[in-house]
């Protein structure tokens, strides 16, 4: 911690004029410092004589205050090494003389909340430490307790809103990130780094100011560019240029899609189970989402669903659905494309894991029949290069493409273009192809691995599907079975599968099953960690195995 720092903090805060003297002053500061957590355990705080002179105060009177600091356990003195703040929860505060004998003071009185950000220790910190701290100020603590009601709470510590709540109860990111089986997580040891780092070089060397500031309204232009060549080739997509969005992934994507082309209110019509993530964006847009049942030729509407009166929004997975696997039927899609005309519906296509197929060949992308201009497609390079890229795409139609350029502008402040341009020519030199087919031959590979290791395992009794593309396969369990206890045992185990049930609306609609991710496990460990796996299940459903 840099003692100019503290000092000018403190600085900021004593009083001259006050009647207070420093002393009391000075003290009553570093006390709430140290509860707040913003002078964390273990921090060194300044010399008295460095501190003294940097407050143009006497060297006396910050050795009084650190040694009543001492005294009352919220510092400690080593000879030869300094003074370093203790371990001292909030609590351990009862006892001081000085904070339950200061009067009151007012909201409008206390010092900041918040020190300067050379200060923070951690977010967490911060959140508790400005509860202790707007308490202890107050004089909370003993005979001078101030009402509540006359003192809000501070804002950090208030309920989050009904959005915020949804958001946070209903979340399904993982805290782990990789390893067996964890799903839709590509193996980044094989991303050919030193190419990368051989374009990432070259624009270092002869760097460019304009990589350096915002993006302009769509994203870079080479990057569009080479992607519309890309995508009218390899998905059949029909775009120019111009109508590419460069985005920071499927999620930016999506959430702009809905700001534009919906209102709170609105409804969406979503594949029933769907990706978690796409529910969360859909959750804090307002609309109401109407679940649709799948089936092995992907979104199937009842008759009740037709009846009912038409959504704005469809979003769907055609060529993967996410996360049982199934292809969209060319019938379908014609379906779906018709009633969208008739409608005046927009289809919002995610082309989730097109590129990973091992079996038969890939049918044209849902935005490749559409003659209409009412589907928007999205895609990411977190599969096929590496999650932390956070580079994504879409592709507006051609009538809202310079609206969706200026709307992402104006809503995300896009950047990042220097990542822009080595990605471009990472895929004008070819690279990007040439990895995409070395990785799907190591990713069929791996997945026959686990597929083997299934069937040895349970044969008919737990099969798997949806292995003809993608990067996980789907373990159906038994009717019944609670899928996410046994995703607890594995997680126990050092195992992370994804139960299948948290995929779908309600769980009276869901099935169970295990997401099981091959990608990122060498082919030598899928086995050993499937048993691992299967001892999970055995232990947590003896009846059913």
């Amino acid at each position: 911690m840099r003692a100019s720092v503290l000092s000018d903090w403190l600085a900021q805060r004593l009083d001259r004029g006050s009647a207070q003297p420093v002393y009391r002053q000075l003290h009553k500061l570093l006390q709430q410092a140290i509860l707040s957590r913003e002078l964390p355990a273990g921090a060194r705080v300044p010399s008295s004589r460095l501190l003294a002179a940097e407050l143009g105060i006497a060297r006396n009177t910050v050795t009084q205050v650190y040694e009543q600091l001492v005294l009352e356990g919220y510092v400690t003195s080593a000879t030869g090494r300094g003074t370093f703040v203790a371990d001292t929860s909030p609590d351990e505060i009862v006892g001081s003389t000085e904070i339950g004998s200061m009067p009151a003071r007012k909201n409008a009185d206390l010092p900041g909340a918040v020190l300067p950000a050379g200060l923070v220790a951690t977010n967490s910190q911060i959140v508790h430490g400005a509860q202790a701290l707007a308490t202890a100020a107050a004089g909370a603590i003993g005979a001078n307790r101030v009402e509540t009601a006359a003192h809000p709470q501070h804002p950090a510590t208030r309920t989050l809103s009904a959005r915020g709540t949804r958001l946070i109860t209903g979340a399904g990111v993982s805290k782990r990130q990789g390893g067996a089986f964890m799903p839709g997580v590509p193996d980044v040891s094989r991303f050919p780094a030193r190419v990368w780092t051989r374009l990432h070089n070259k624009y270092w060397r002869s760097l460019r100011p304009d990589l350096l500031t915002y993006a302009p309204g769509g994203g870079l232009a080479l990057l569009r560019h080479v992607l519309a060549d890309y995508l009218r080739t390899s998905r059949s997509v029909r775009c120019s240029p111009e109508q590419i969005i460069i985005t920071t992934g499927i999620h930016q994507s999506i959430d702009l899609a809905v700001r534009l082309l919906s209102d709170p209110g609105d409804t969406i019509w979503t594949e029933d189970p769907c990706y978690w993530g796409v529910r969360s964006v859909l959750h804090v847009s307002g609309l109401n989402t109407r679940p649709i049942a799948v089936d092995s030729e992907g979104l199937n509407p009842s008759a009740g669903d037709f009846a009912a009166p038409p959504p704005r929004l469809m979003l769907v997975t055609p060529s993967h659905q996410y996360p049982l696997g199934m292809v969209m039927s060319l019938a379908r899609r014609r379906m779906l494309l018709e009633y969208a005309r008739q409608h005046q519906c927009w289809i919002i296509e995610d082309d989730y894991d097109s590129e990973f197929r091992y079996g038969s060949r890939p049918l044209a992308s849902l935005q490749g029949l559409d003659t209409a201009g009412q589907v928007i497609y999205v895609g990411s390079f977190g599969k096929t290069l590496f999650p932390g890229l956070r580079v994504g795409y879409l592709v507006a139609p051609e009538a809202l493409a310079e609206s969706f350029a200026t709307a992402s502008a104006e809503l995300y402040r896009e950047g990042q273009l220097l990542q822009q341009a080595v990605l471009a020519e990472f895929i004008a030199e070819g690279h990007f192809t040439s990895h995409i087919r070395k990785m799907r031959a190591l990713y069929g590979q791996r997945r026959q691995v686990l597929l083997d290791a299934v069937a040895r395992r349970y044969g008919d009794a737990l099969p798997a599907m949806g292995g003809d593309a993608g990067l996980h396969v789907v373990m159906q369990l038994p009717e019944g079975s609670d899928d996410r206890a046994v995703a607890e045992a594995a997680l126990a185990r050092n195992i992370v599968v994804r139960p299948l049930s948290g995929y779908y609306s309600s769980r009276e609609r869901a099935n169970p099953g295990l997401l099981i991710g091959y990608a990122c496990v060498p082919d030598e460990e899928i086995g050993p960690a499937f048993d691992t796996l299967a001892g999970a299940i055995d232990t947590t459903l003896p009846a059913f195995v």
